[in-house]
């Protein structure tokens, strides 16, 4: 029996909050420090469950990683060659980023592996890495032509490679960007529009040899990547959430502290305040190669804008709880070229239109995209998370200023990203 929570209507948020730290920095710490030379200490590691699906991958393949009790990580990294055949199955659980940029690192080792997941992680698209890496010369094996996973892996013999990406998506060009570690030359990839950079930030932090420019970017084979200290900033995908329900609940102030601001990731910053929204951004700094900064949100009234191009990709994984924002804003919001959204955990697009109209808002699906006619009062009543850890925290914002009381099913997925949501969103309410 899945485990289900009743919100209802909240006054004011208020108070000083951190959120935990990024899931992409998170796990790219794991699989750098791994391939880096020496001791790499990690401060801020997110230990939600698709972290920790990257980390147990990595010590299948031998690599000593300590979990302290003051919460540091210290991975004993192995070099670029380090790595050891795994004796097991790797399962990637619900993690599309542990499958997909591990694909690409495992299909250059020297030796075979197995890749699977959940049965969400089972039913996502594997072809966008499976693609491009087999013209680098990877055998990969999987349901529907290697569509599906689980993914068998006949790793070595990998040549460079120019690819021109369909799709802005960072998994796919961290994907190949591990795999051009281990090549001999230059491997590129253009994309569309500039997707999140962690990887190629972290990477040059270790000592790879990065060229970023416009469209797209190169990687260097054969570097050392020597170990380094890492501090990982708050997730800006978790304080979306408490970014939006403190813009919809009137009354409201929050600080969220020492919150990443890649522009890459941004997006949903520039979103809100295009929106009306108050937020303000203090103490810009950085840590470890990536921006950082507090963050001081104050309830606001909202309005419809348009959204897409260059900007959805900096903020695919908020558009949940932008249709949530939406929703309590005054006209329309029309979300467009996201097409992404339908191969998320879930469909987003589905999940957060079925949703949203359960709760009386004006909502349309389309293709790439949702127009929400907003200014509508939300009732209450019983929503579903659909297993997706994103839908279940944008219905619980919601709910923050509805009507009446909602129900939401099967909340135990927000573990995935954000283990801690529950009692940070308590925190905030009992601030006040």
């Amino acid at each position: 029996m899945t485990k289900s929570r009743e919100i209802s209507a909240t006054g004011g948020l208020r108070g000083e909050i951190t959120v935990p730290g990024d899931k992409s920095i998170s796990h790219r710490s794991i699989m750098i420090g791994a391939m880096a030379a020496g001791k790499t200490r990690v401060q801020g590691f997110l230990r939600g469950e698709d972290n920790l699906s990257t980390l147990n991958a990595f010590r299948l393949m031998g690599v000593e990683i300590e979990e302290c009790e003051n919460g540091e990580i210290i991975i004993h990294g192995r070099g670029l060659k380090g790595l050891e055949e795994p004796l097991d199955v790797i399962d990637c659980g619900n993690s599309g980023t542990t499958m997909r940029l591990m694909t690409g690192l495992l299909a250059a080792q020297p030796f075979f592996s197995v890749l699977t997941g959940d049965k969400y992680l089972r039913r996502r698209p594997m072809k966008r890495v499976v693609g491009p890496l087999t013209e680098m010369g990877a055998r990969i094996f999987g349901r529907e032509g290697g569509d599906k996973a689980p993914l068998a892996i006949v790793g070595g013999g990998l040549h460079s490679l120019s690819y021109h990406s369909p799709i802005a998506s960072a998994q796919v060009k961290s994907s190949l960007l591990l795999a051009g570690l281990f090549c001999d030359g230059e491997t590129t990839v253009y994309e569309p529009h500039l997707s999140r950079d962690h990887s190629e930030r972290m990477l040059s932090y270790f000592g790879a040899e990065i060229k970023p420019f416009s469209g797209g970017v190169t990687i260097v084979g054969h570097p050392r990547l020597e170990a380094r200290d890492i501090l990982v900033p708050g997730d800006i995908s978790s304080a979306a959430f408490l970014l939006v329900a403190a813009l919809i609940v009137p009354g409201s102030e929050l600080l969220v502290r020492n919150v990443g601001m890649n522009p890459t990731r941004s997006g949903i910053v520039d979103i809100l305040q295009q929106m009306g929204g108050s937020i303000c951004i203090l103490n810009a700094r950085e840590a470890a190669g990536e921006p950082v900064a507090d963050l001081l949100v104050k309830s606001s009234d909202l309005h419809g804008i348009e959204i897409g191009g260059e900007l959805v990709p900096r903020a695919i994984d908020e558009l949940p709880v932008v249709s949530v924002a939406a929703a309590f804003a005054q006209g329309t919001t029309l979300i467009r070229d996201a097409h992404e959204l339908r191969v998320k955990e879930t469909d987003r697009i589905a999940s957060m239109t079925a949703e949203l109209t359960r709760l009386g808002a004006r909502v349309t699906a389309l293709d790439d995209g949702m127009r929400i006619h907003g200014g509508d009062a939300l009732a209450g009543g019983a929503v579903r998370s659909h297993g997706d850890h994103r839908v279940a925290m944008s219905m619980a914002v919601a709910a923050l200023a509805a009507t009446g009381p909602v129900t939401i099913d099967d909340i135990g997925c927000t573990a995935t990203s954000f283990p801690d949501f529950w009692t940070l969103l308590d925190t905030c309410r009992s601030e006040r």
